[in-house]
Formats: C-alpha cells, structure tokens, sequence
C-alpha cells in the first residue's frame, strides 16, 4: 500500500475533524468482531474515527494493529482517538 502525502494527510486531517467516532474500542478489545465492523465501515465510509473507552494505555501499540489489520493508513492520533482510512477500490462505485 502506498503512503500518504503531506497533503493528502493534512486535508484528511481536516475532513476528520468533523466527524464523530463511528467505534469505540472496549473490553473485548481487537476482537474479530470489532475488526469486522471496522472493515466494513471503512468499506463504506473510507475515512473513520475509532475512539479508546478502554486501553487507553495501550493505544500507542494498538492503533498502529488497527491499520494494519484492516489495511488502512493510520492518518492522526489525537488523545483517545484515531482516524484510519482506507481508499475505495477505483472499480466501486
């Protein structure tokens, strides 16, 4: 997967911020279901805020997993809050 640029990160940045946290990441933790539902909204979406209710100390390790694990970019960390996006494939419509 490709990187980001400065540019597509800081525009994505700013899209972000108006968005509100579409998961949250509780005591199951990564559990395959959560992975799921994150896959799928990324599907849908391609831009999505996840917000920590628990690990939170873990979230330095854990958000660079959830990228990877879904094959998104990890666009911005901010406090218990990530962004992840993952384009749309260019065949969808």
């Amino acid at each position: 997967m490709l990187s980001l640029s400065n540019a597509e990160t800081r525009a994505l940045k700013a899209r972000a911020q108006r968005l509100k946290a579409m998961l949250k990441i509780g005591k199951e933790g990564l559990s395959p279901q959560f992975l799921a539902a994150l896959d799928d909204a990324l599907k849908h979406h391609s831009l999505v805020k996840v917000k920590f209710d628990e690990f939170k100390e873990q979230k330095k390790e854990l958000a660079p997993q959830l990228a990877a694990r879904t094959s998104s970019h990890l666009v911005t960390r901010v406090g218990n809050v990530v962004v992840l996006y993952r384009p749309k494939p260019e065949n969808d419509p």
